[in-house]
């Protein structure tokens, strides 16, 4: 897939993640900016964090895992290939690496580590953040072709034959929890995936058969996806929300102009200062 902007600046939910009681899941890689904060676990391929992030739960990264500097894990870190720790990074469980395991100075790991394959100690170069840096310098000057074939030759040949899978994304200066998802950038919520928390960003859009128990709220356009439920409002300051054919809004509403889809449905109260336009099936019009 081609980069045309900083991979980090928006968050991304990719398809069929699920965010449990403990951890969020997904079947690809997970990038988290600098300075976010997780509350829970994650689950994912590989799990590259930048320096200053903090994990509230455990981290399991079946291939490789990256921490920054820095970096807080409340419980275990379990990694089914190689990983790379910066320095001063704090995990308050277990370190359990399958592969080899590059560890820098002052790391604290309050029930130890082991590790299958080779170790060593030393101070590992901040691969998460030099490589999105030097990517988002590419894309400025325009090298956008430069930057594809940096992607291409960092990627596996075995992960190029298998199925695609977008990565989640967090971006930096995040806050995630069950209670609320914080971004100051937009944000893509995919299909059949399962949220907890109310969601607030720049612009939010949903794709279709997902259930988000919480409300969304962004300062511009709300778009919500096909056969969707929002257990919660839906909220902008400046723009427009569109609701998907069948999707179910179980709050509130309130933009500046809407559109209902044939099928969709709000059960509480629709506040629009410009047009509400409706939806209608072909059942209907006859």
């Amino acid at each position: 897939m081609p980069f045309s902007r900083d991979p980090l600046d928006e968050l991304v939910v990719p398809d069929g993640t699920e965010v449990k009681e403990v951890a969020v899941e997904t079947d690809g890689d997970v990038l988290v900016g600098s300075r976010a904060t997780i509350d829970f676990g994650v689950r994912g391929r590989n799990v590259l964090a930048g320096e200053s992030v903090a994990v509230g739960g455990e981290i399991e990264a079946e291939e490789d895992c990256r921490l920054d500097m820095w970096c807080d894990v409340e419980e275990n870190v379990l990694v089914g290939k190689d990983a790379y720790i910066g320095e001063r990074v704090h995990i308050g469980g277990e370190l359990k690496v399958a592969g080899d395991l590059d560890i820098g100075d002052d790391v604290d790991i309050e029930r130890g580590f082991e590790a299958n394959g080779w170790i060593v100690i030393r101070n590992p170069m901040p691969t998460i953040v030099l490589l999105f840096v030097y990517l988002k310098h590419l894309l400025l000057i325009g090298e956008e072709d430069t930057a594809q074939r940096l992607i291409s030759e960092l990627v596996d040949e075995d992960e190029l034959e298998g199925p695609a899978t977008d990565p989640f994304v967090v971006p930096p200066n995040a806050t995630l929890s069950d209670d609320a998802w914080r971004v100051s950038t937009p944000a893509t919520i995919g299909s059949n995936c399962r949220l907890h928390g109310n969601v607030r960003a720049e612009t939010l859009e949903v794709g279709d058969e997902c259930n988000v128990f919480g409300s969304l709220r962004a300062r511009s356009d709300i778009s919500i996806g096909e056969g969707t439920r929002i257990h919660g409002d839906l909220t902008t300051r400046d723009g427009d929300v569109v609701v998907g054919s069948g999707a179910r809004v179980l709050g509130d509403v309130s933009c500046e102009n809407l559109a209902l889809e044939p099928g969709s449905e709000v059960d509480g109260t629709i506040r629009a200062d410009g047009e509400v336009t409706m939806g209608t099936t072909e059942r209907e019009l006859e």
